[in-house]
């Protein structure tokens, strides 16, 4: 199937995580701190928060319990919530 990570087109399987087609993209990262530090899958069974990513719109989603479908658009988020490198919140809640 095609997800879309960080503006790119990408391959991903049925039955893999996130964090798997973020690793076989390349980039181990999957998010900086709001200091700066990059982060990536630590535990890689949802308990330890480090694998944050924007997925469809939503920050804040631990990409090593979200299984990829087709057309998902993931993005690597930058501190509590903003695409990498763009300063734009990945999703503005609804007031």
């Amino acid at each position: 199937m095609t997800i879309t990570v960080d503006g790119r087109s990408t391959s991903a399987y049925v039955g893999e995580s996130v964090a798997a087609a973020l690793m076989a993209d390349g980039d181990l990262s999957a998010r900086t701190t709001s200091g700066g530090e990059p982060r990536g899958l630590f535990c890689g069974m949802g308990v330890c928060f480090d694998c944050l990513v924007i997925v469809d719109g939503v920050p804040g989603t631990r990409a090593c319990v979200t299984w990829v479908r087709e057309g998902m658009d993931v993005s690597r988020q930058d501190g509590a919530g903003y695409r990498r490198g763009t300063g734009d919140p990945g999703h503005a809640p609804a007031e």
